[in-house]
């Protein structure tokens, strides 16, 4: 007998947990605004090992499973199966691809008191610690801006935009500091210098660190997709991949040679998966009717 339009349930597989893989779960079961059309399964694959509480508030969501700890390491486009590090094996009608990215280069010892800059969605965050540290030093605050490539190009933007000075470096420091020459309302921990390997030094209010990174593609590679030149996950403007049924979003994927997380916040990715996705499954039902 054949299926009914009833009796499609499509699983959908979503390879990462990050932002982007957050967001479509939200607007996928329809807690994104707006009612729940997609009337399918959704799991959740994370290499992540901790529970932090944005995926436990997604684990509870109703069709929705997430993995922890399993990173999935393979793919059989031909059987739509996706296989995890530990062996584990998951069937998908629809698979999203979110793996995210990595940076080019070891971090810089210190970065982590610095501020970084990474893809657009970084951008309220940057312009509200900009706006803490205007009121902290009382004056139009000068940042120094570390990188050179479209990730340093936007967070120079932002930093202009919220008020700041600032002064991008082309050479990669060793070091980001604290100044010794700062008010003592300024915390410790918060990074305003930058030392180079010869010993000289800049100093500011500010460190932002927006080196270039890439696309963790290894996932995509398995299943023979498309790789833009920037080794990002080639996808169309919908999102789709080179193969039917599989899509990439977030900072895996490169759109006309752009990473995808320079060009589209998480949501924004997000709306666009979730309506191809509900395309697909209503073309399923579709199939399903004529074959009834």
């Amino acid at each position: 007998m054949s299926a009914t339009p009833s009796e499609v349930s499509p699983h959908v597989v979503i390879a990462g947990a990050g932002p982007a893989a957050q967001a479509l779960v939200r607007r996928l079961a329809g807690t994104a605004g707006g009612d729940r059309t997609f009337r399918g399964t959704i799991t959740l694959l994370s290499n992540r090992d901790d529970y932090p509480q944005t995926l436990l508030e997604i684990a509870e969501l109703p069709h929705v499973s997430v993995r922890f700890g399993q990173a999935a390491s393979f793919i059989d486009a031909g059987a739509k199966i996706v296989t995890t590090t530990d062996g584990m094996e998951f069937s998908y009608d629809q698979l999203v691809i979110a793996t995210g990215s990595a940076p080019v280069l070891p971090p810089v010892a210190g970065a982590e008191a610095g501020l970084s800059y990474s893809t657009i969605d970084d951008a309220a965050g940057l312009g509200e610690a900009v706006k803490d540290i205007a009121g902290t030093v009382g004056r139009r605050p000068l940042g120094i801006l570390v990188g050179t490539g479209p990730a340093a190009g936007q967070a120079e933007a932002v930093l202009r935009a919220r008020g700041v000075r600032p002064v991008r470096t082309t050479l990669r420091p060793a070091a980001v500091v604290n100044s010794a020459a700062v008010p003592e309302a300024v915390p410790a921990t918060r990074a305003t210098g930058i030392l180079f390997e010869d010993g000289s030094s800049m100093k500011g209010d500010l460190v932002v660190i927006a080196e270039e990174r890439v696309a963790r593609n290894e996932l995509a590679l398995s299943a023979g997709l498309d790789i833009g030149h920037d080794g990002g996950i080639a996808v169309g403007r919908n999102l789709a991949t080179s193969l039917p049924g599989i899509w990439a979003i977030g900072d895996a994927a490169s759109c006309d040679g752009f990473r995808l997380g320079l060009l589209l916040s998480a949501e924004s990715s997000a709306m666009l998966c979730a309506s191809g996705i509900l395309s697909a499954a209503m073309g399923a039902e579709r199939e399903a009717l004529q074959a009834a």
